[in-house]
């Protein structure tokens, strides 16, 4: 809100300066935004007459005006403006005055000088010559009464300052000069000046019929009827020239009043063309199908979700917001009816936006205006319309339906102490909020405040609690060290940093990617098999209405992005938390009722295993490669893969990824169906696992160096196709744990039948159709001395009985 420094200290003025008025209120809560001069500098510019204009004798568009400036003798003045005439007074440049600064910053200096031969003792000003707006017109007419030879700026107040305030929504108080001055007055001290405002005398009885339908809508509707105006009119230069002040242009004595009040006390009004009034207004809601023509021009449709006001026939207002084009005010009304109200704050909120403007009474309906002063307001309009435009008012019209009832609030002192951080006597809050004009009633340690009518924001004790600290001064605030203990939280040497993570895989090949915690939910749906995510009760989008419970919707996505944009070559990861609902979930410092928030990282490669390869030929990456990869992300924990299904992946083409017997995570090749569904050419291989089991790392025990040498055996065991390596291992350390000799087991050589040709019998080394041979190479060691065969073999056998026992293997002949 921009309003002049001057109109703010007719209300309230402190003993401060400009700057330090500005500080001031800043530290208060208001923060003034900008601060600027109403003109820029000049000098010896005083109020000059024309006494006689004539035309230049070798010039059409030069007129040679004689000009009273106060000077003694007339000065011979050369002018080209359309409205240099006699009998106008305007600023006139005496010789040696320095005008504003130009487009190289450097003061115009007027001089004694000749145009076209006649010569020039000064210059007539325009408004653009004197910064004070664009208007090129022509010259800058004064008042008739503005007196010879005075200083133009003492004549128009050009020493003001211009004062923009940045108001956050909770301070609707402060939407006017008066409220500002209010606010001051109390960070202050000075006394706050309320004129008093006296009711015009009704001249006739007439009220214009007004039915409110919706209390919910209007809690207070005044009204008045004025007759006999005249709006042709000029309107007063000193409202035109505070509404400018303000940011408002001037448009016609009635609308400029109007419009003058609201910034005076913060009370929106509307005026009405009561012979275009048909019959009288209802106050309700909108029906579907209703027009309005708005004084914008344009023309919308309303609802049962806006407010209007309507007479017999047709909407002739939008509640609050802006009135109707059909009942407006124009140079041929003669009556009026002015209008105030209060209007509920949610009954406004947003309309505006729906219907795309915004107005400067919305601006105040959305965040509360004092109910209280509706007739006041009229009072004061009635008075400036009769002073301006003349006529007479009717009696008032007041209906009082459903005000907000004013809750009282309790302060703690002890609580606004411990919330300040200072220490504060209830003394001192008392006198803080008295300062403020708020009814109080003590208490022991407390304060009981009833909010008045223009503080909407007045709910909780943490509202009062702010008040005190403001009107105690923010910068007086005592600056004290945290006094928290500060404890360094060493991380266990069993776990690595999330960092670590991300740093082995970005040695892998892998680039980072952050992605918003909100997706789809058809994503959850598919490739999280999850039917009841957790869904956002206002998505920033409407496709982003859910909380992921898996990484690999966002990793896909980027994977379209970047396919879509031509990359040759994909592997990204992500480490982030997911989200899944969990009824065992307390809430505590960090975590959310009934909601588990795993943290996760996953990965994602596509298109060829290396970047580029020597021979040229391109090898697209498999299951094999991310496995690799998540072995070295897990290393040195060696993880076990089973088969498993998951609802994002492959079947026949993706592992469950085990860690001493605890499932971690999921890998495997993308689903068709999906593959298909986004249009990969490629199905992309993922792998998704909890970041606690990759973080953890455990701590290495120093062993001595074996003084003896191992021993080592082959076995070729024959076995059903469907064993697997794992089976096979694990019946193998089973086998070996009660010797304990046995130090590795590994695989080296795998072995199946070949198919028949032409009915031939082939060499099958003693195996049927459906078995395969594994070859395995044990490694045996004892740590006091060299095994003897007689060790050995012994354990050999237990591990073929072993294997015989839990998987029907057999020695291969």
């Amino acid at each position: 809100m921009q309003f002049p420094e001057s109109w703010l200290r007719e209300f309230c003025n402190p003993p401060l300066g400009s700057a330090e008025l500005a500080e001031t209120l800043t530290m208060g809560g208001f923060e003034v935004e900008e601060r600027r001069p109403v003109a820029p500098p000049f000098t010896r510019i005083v109020v000059g007459e024309i006494k006689e204009a004539v035309q230049h004798p070798n010039a059409d568009r030069l007129r040679v005006c004689q000009v009273d400036a106060g000077q003694g003798a007339l000065l011979n003045i050369v002018c080209g403006a359309p409205n240099a005439r006699v009998g106008i007074k305007v600023p006139c440049a005496l010789v040696g005055a320095e005008l504003p600064p130009g487009e190289d910053g450097k003061p115009f200096l007027i001089k004694l000088g000749k145009l076209r031969g006649v010569e020039s003792q000064g210059m007539l000003c325009s408004a653009r010559e004197l910064k004070l707006s664009e208007d090129h017109g022509g010259l800058l007419e004064l008042d008739a009464d503005a007196p010879i030879g005075a200083d133009v700026r003492d004549v128009l107040k050009l020493d003001d300052a211009l004062l923009t305030l940045k108001l956050t929504p909770n301070l609707a108080h402060g939407l006017s000069v008066y409220g500002v001055a209010r606010e001051l007055a109390a960070l202050t001290g000075a006394p706050l000046k309320t004129p008093a405002i006296a009711p015009v005398a009704a001249s006739f009885a007439d009220v214009l019929p007004v039915k409110v339908e919706a209390p919910e809508l209007c809690g207070r509707f005044s009204g008045r009827i004025v007759r006999g105006v005249n709006t042709k009119v000029a309107t007063p230069a000193w409202m035109v020239d505070r509404l400018a002040r303000c940011g408002q242009r001037s448009v016609t004595p009635l609308v400029d009043i109007s419009n003058y009040v609201m910034f005076e006390y913060g009370q929106p009004s509307h005026i009405f063309d009561l012979d275009k009034i048909h019959g009288g207004l209802t106050v309700r809601w909108g029906k579907a199908g209703e027009q309005l023509k708005l004084l914008n021009g344009n023309t919308i449709g309303v609802d049962d979700k806006v407010g209007v006001i309507a007479d017999d026939q047709a909407v002739e207002s939008l509640a609050g917001i802006m009135g109707g084009d059909a009942t407006s005010v124009s140079d041929d009304t003669r009556n009026i009816y002015v209008e105030a109200a209060f209007w509920w704050p949610e009954a406004v909120q947003g309309r505006s936006r729906r219907f795309n403007f915004s107005t400067d009474a919305g601006h105040r309906y959305e965040r509360g205006v004092d109910p209280s002063r509706t007739v006041e307001i009229i009072e004061r309009i009635t008075q400036l319309v009769i002073e301006i435009c003349g006529g007479q008012a009717g009696a008032m019209d007041d209906k009082i339906l459903n005000v907000p009832e004013a809750m009282p609030v309790t302060l703690r002192v002890a609580r606004a102490a411990r919330v300040i951080g200072m220490p504060l006597t209830q003394a001192q809050c008392a006198d803080a909020l008295r300062r403020l004009g708020f009814a109080l009633r003590e208490g022991e340690g407390t304060l009981t405040v009833t909010p008045p009518p223009h503080r909407f924001d007045l709910l909780i004790e943490e509202d009062l609690i702010e008040e005190v600290a403001r009107l105690i001064g923010f910068n007086n605030l005592p600056t004290n060290a945290p006094l928290a203990p500060i404890t360094a939280r060493v991380r266990p040497e069993a776990q690595r940093s999330r960092f670590a993570v991300r740093r082995s895989l970005a040695a892998l090949g892998y680039q980072e990617t952050i992605n918003f915690s909100f997706v789809e939910a058809h994503w959850e749906q598919d490739l999280a098999g999850n039917a009841n995510p957790v869904k956002l009760l206002n998505p920033i989008a409407s496709q982003m209405s859910v909380m992921r419970s898996s990484l690999l919707g966002s990793l896909l996505q980027v994977l379209k992005f970047n396919l879509d944009r031509k990359a040759p070559r994909v592997r990204v990861f992500e480490v982030g938390r997911v989200f899944m609902r969990d009824d065992s979930v307390a809430t505590t410092d960090s975590t959310v009722r009934g909601v588990d928030q795993p943290m996760r990282v996953a990965g994602l490669a596509w298109g060829d295993a290396e970047e580029a390869r020597w021979d040229g030929k391109a090898q697209r990456v498999d299951f094999y490669d991310a496995k690799g990869d998540v072995e070295a992300l897990l290393a040195p924990r060696v993880p076990s893969f089973e088969p498993a299904e998951h609802p994002a992946l492959h079947p026949g083409r993706s592992a469950r990824v085990m860690v001493d017997g605890k499932a971690i995570g999921f890998i495997g090749e993308l689903h068709p169906r999906w593959r298909q569904k986004w249009d990969f050419a490629l199905a992309p291989v993922l792998f998704e696992l909890d970041l606690d089991a990759v973080t953890a790392r455990p701590v290495p025990v120093a062993r001595p160096v074996p003084r003896h040498q191992a021993v080592e055996r082959d076995i070729a065991v024959v076995v059903a196709e469907a064993v697997t390596h794992n089976a096979l291992m694990q019946a193998i350390q089973s086998a070996a744990a009660a010797q304990g000799l046995l130090r590795d087991a590994t695989l080296f050589d795998i072995y199946r039948p070949q198919p028949a040709r032409d009915g031939a019998v082939p060499a099958s080394g003693g195996l049927a159709q459906g078995e395969k041979s594994m070859a395995v190479r044990l490694s045996f060691q004892d740590d006091s001395a060299t095994l003897t065969d007689e060790q050995v073999e012994p354990a050999v056998r237990a591990i073929v009985e072993q294997l015989s026992a839990k998987l029907g293997a057999r020695l291969r002949g």
